[in-house]
């Protein structure tokens, strides 16, 4: 059945978001550089199978596959003309499985960057007024698709999530969004995690939710959502992690995560005062499940742990892979230039 974003986190105190796209889909056949959101199109089987395997596994939210679905990114692929019709589809897919769930699953619309950098950046290819109108195309297809909520994930530059969210409020949508903290602890356009809850500040409609997704490992993660949740207690803030640390094996990315790890990560998680979590990159349906456990335990004991530390995150997940800066320090943000060709979720 379905139900707002909204709703859903009136009725429940932790929601459980799904896991990986990318790399779940390259176990069912999908090639290196090849770009998923296709499949709604060609082999719309493929998404649905995941979005259930999720949705069995326990997800509150499931994300469609639509986050490399727009203009600037399609048309690497001479797919730009298919921007609405490959969003449309991707929620209509992902729409289908939730409303034969028995019980409420929320569908969100996956937004990630144009790979574009935004001006006044050296070498801009963009302004903000042309990068919300491509949003508000993929948008536009979201939305007639019945997503319930847009959620714009993996940003790096603060302009360009403004251009999301004003998008999402053009087209009459709800939504969320969360950062890629991969960079010493800030974005590689440098925005840090306890100022993340002004970037829409100035927009008319303010998100359901923010908070992080993929970045470098789960220890990085949960630390930038501690800066989050102390920033803004009152926040729903939001919480995807990578599962461990990446190996490229041939033609195969392996995660180092288990799902006994994102058992650890959710309940550190809700300790850190996240209420969505979930996975991102290397995330299976074993690990989602683990996280279900998880939630449910956690909620099940009603005995809140104490709030992790940088020490007590370690202990558990492991060392942090790209720590934050000492004060004062100068580091090469930026260097990899920014948000251009911006990792694809999972």
């Amino acid at each position: 059945m379905r139900i707002s974003l909204y709703d859903l986190l009136q009725q429940k105190p932790l929601l459980l978001a799904d896991g990986a796209t990318g790399t779940n889909f390259m176990h069912m056949g999908l090639e290196p550089g090849f770009p998923p959101d296709i499949w709604n199109l060609t082999e719309p089987q493929k998404p649905e199978l995941l979005h259930q395997q999720f949705v069995d596994a326990g997800a509150d939210i499931i994300l469609t596959n639509t986050f490399g679905a727009n203009a600037p990114r399609l048309k690497l692929h001479q797919m730009e003309d298919k921007t609405y019709e490959m969003n449309k589809a991707g929620a209509e897919i992902a729409g289908k499985v939730a409303e034969a769930a028995d019980r409420p699953v929320v569908v969100a619309g996956s937004v990630g960057p144009t790979g574009e950098l935004i001006e006044p950046m050296p070498t801009a290819t963009l302004t903000v007024e042309s990068a919300t109108a491509f949003f508000e195309e993929q948008m536009k297809g979201l939305r007639d698709g019945g997503a319930d909520v847009i959620w714009i994930e993996t940003m790096s530059d603060p302009q360009e999530i403004v251009a999301a969210g004003q998008a999402a409020i053009n087209v009459g949508m709800p939504y969320a969004f969360t950062a890629s903290f991969d960079t010493a602890g800030k974005t590689m356009m440098g925005l840090a995690p306890g100022n993340i809850h002004g970037v829409t500040a100035g927009l008319s409609e303010q998100p359901l939710a923010v908070g992080s997704n993929c970045g470098v490992g789960a220890s990085d993660l949960l630390l930038g959502t501690l800066h989050m949740t102390k920033a803004d207690p009152n926040a729903v803030v939001v919480g995807k992690a990578n599962c461990g640390i990446p190996t490229v094996r041939g033609k195969e990315t392996v995660y180092s995560g288990t799902p006994e790890l994102m058992y650890d990560y959710a309940q550190l998680a809700a300790d850190a005062g996240v209420r969505i979590i979930g996975g991102c990159c290397g995330n299976a349906p074993e690990h989602v499940a683990a996280m279900r456990k998880s939630i449910d335990d956690y909620i099940a004991r009603n005995e809140p742990g104490e709030r992790p530390t940088r020490q007590s995150l370690e202990e558990k997940l492991g060392a942090l892979v790209n720590p934050p800066l000492a004060e004062g320090a100068v580091g090469r943000r930026g260097a990899r230039g920014g948000a251009r060709g911006g990792r694809r979720r999972g």
